[in-house]
C-alpha cells in the first residue's frame, strides 16, 4: 500500500444519489423507487486504495459504477482531476475512460466467451489508437499478459480455457490496458478460492507500486480490505456511516455497525476471545428505509433522536468520521 497523500483528491464524490424507479401498472408508470445509494460523499487521494465494505444490498457496487456513469446517477457530482463526470458528453466521458477502468466481479460472466484473450484486452488499445502498428497492438498485449502473471501464448486461447484465477488476471489486464489512474475493483476476489484471493490481492498491489494506480476497492471481506486499503467506508443501506483509517477503524470503529461487522471477523489465534455482536431483524427495504437513522431498527444502541433524526458524518480527528448521534 502508498501512502496517503496531502495533494489535491484525485477523485471527490459529493452527495451521490442513485434511485432505482419501479414501474407498474397498464402504462408502466413509476410507482415507486430504491434508493441504491441515498447521499454518498468521499474523497481519494492519488495512489491511495478506499475500501468500501457493507452487506450485500448496501449499495458499494452501484456506487462504483455511478462513479465510471456505467449507471446514470439520480443526482450528485462526480469530479475526477476537477472534471465533472456527471457533466460530461459522451465524447468526453469515452476519453475519461483511459483514467478510469474497472474490475469486475465476476470473471466467468465479464469476459465474452467469444472473442481471444488478445481481442478482450485489445479491444481499448484499438478504441483509443493506443497502437500505431499491427505489431506495436501484439506487443502491448504480450507486455500486459505477462504483467499480470500469464504467458504470451495465452493470448490465442478463449475465455472458457482458464481457471477463475486467470480470468480475473485477463479482466485486470484488460483493465490496465489504457494505463489508467483510478481503477473501481469490485469485490474482484469475492468468486475466488481463498488461495487464488491472496495471489490477486498481492498482484493488485503490486501493479499499485509499479503504476502509481488509486483503487477503490469494494468488498464485503473485511480481513481483505484491512489487507489492501489505506482507508476505509463502511456503508448502510446506500449510505456512508463510517470512514477512517485502516488502522483506527479496525482498532477504534465509532459506530455500531462497524462494531457488529468487526465483530464477525474470524480471528486466527483461538486463545483471543471476542464479544459477538448479532444484529436482530433483517435489513430493511430499501424501497421505503426507515427515518432517521436506517440503522435504527437494528441498532441495539438506538435512541429516540436516532428514530426521527438522520445524522451526518462528522468528523470525530484525524479524518475519522461516523454519522452516528453517540458521537454528539
Amino acid at each position: 500500500m502508498t501512502t496517503q497523500s496531502t495533494a489535491k483528491p484525485l477523485l471527490r464524490v459529493k452527495q451521490l444519489v442513485k434511485h432505482f424507479p419501479i414501474r407498474g401498472g397498464i402504462l408502466s408508470r413509476v410507482v415507486d423507487k430504491v434508493h441504491a445509494v441515498d447521499g454518498v460523499s468521499f474523497e481519494l487521494q492519488a495512489g491511495e486504495t478506499l475500501g468500501v465494505v457493507g452487506e450485500s444490498g448496501c449499495g458499494k457496487s452501484t456506487t462504483g459504477r455511478c462513479i465510471l456513469r456505467l449507471i446514470e446517477p439520480t443526482s450528485g457530482q462526480v469530479w475526477f482531476e476537477d472534471r465533472d463526470v456527471t457533466a460530461m458528453d459522451k465524447a468526453a466521458l469515452r476519453a475519461a475512460c483511459r483514467d478510469m477502468q474497472i474490475i469486475f466481479q465476476d470473471p466467468f460472466a465479464s469476459l465474452n466467451p467469444r472473442m481471444t484473450v488478445a481481442s478482450i484486452i485489445g479491444e481499448a488499445l484499438s478504441i483509443h489508437k493506443l497502437a500505431q502498428t499491427p505489431q506495436d497492438y501484439e506487443d502491448r498485449i504480450v507486455s500486459l499478459l505477462e504483467t499480470v502473471g500469464l504467458n504470451a501464448d495465452h493470448m490465442r486461447r478463449f475465455p472458457h480455457e482458464f481457471s477463475g484465477g486467470q480470468r480475473q488476471r485477463i479482466g485486470i489486464a484488460r483493465a490496465l490496458a489504457v494505463s489508467p489512474k483510478l481503477i473501481v475493483c469490485d469485490e474482484p476476489v469475492s468468486a475466488l478460492d481463498v488461495s487464488i484471493q491472496a495471489q490477486v490481492i498481492n498482484l493488485l498491489e503490486d501493479l499499485q507500486e509499479k503504476f502509481g494506480l488509486t483503487y477503490l476497492f469494494i468488498a464485503h471481506d473485511l480481513s481483505v480490505v484491512e489487507h489492501i486499503s489505506n482507508r476505509v467506508a463502511v456503508m448502510y443501506l446506500g449510505r456512508i456511516v463510517e470512514i477512517a483509517s485502516s488502522r483506527a477503524l479496525y482498532t477504534d470503529p465509532k459506530h455500531p455497525y462497524t462494531e457488529a461487522l468487526l465483530s464477525a471477523v474470524p480471528i486466527p489465534d483461538p486463545s483471543v476471545k471476542r464479544k459477538r455482536i448479532v444484529l436482530t431483524g433483517d435489513v430493511p427495504n430499501p424501497i421505503n428505509p426507515p427515518k432517521g437513522c436506517h440503522f435504527h431498527p437494528r441498532c441495539p444502541k438506538a435512541m429516540d433522536r436516532c428514530r426521527n433524526e438522520a445524522p451526518v458524518l462528522k468528523d470525530l480527528g484525524e479524518g475519522h468520521m461516523a454519522a452516528c448521534h453517540l458521537n454528539d
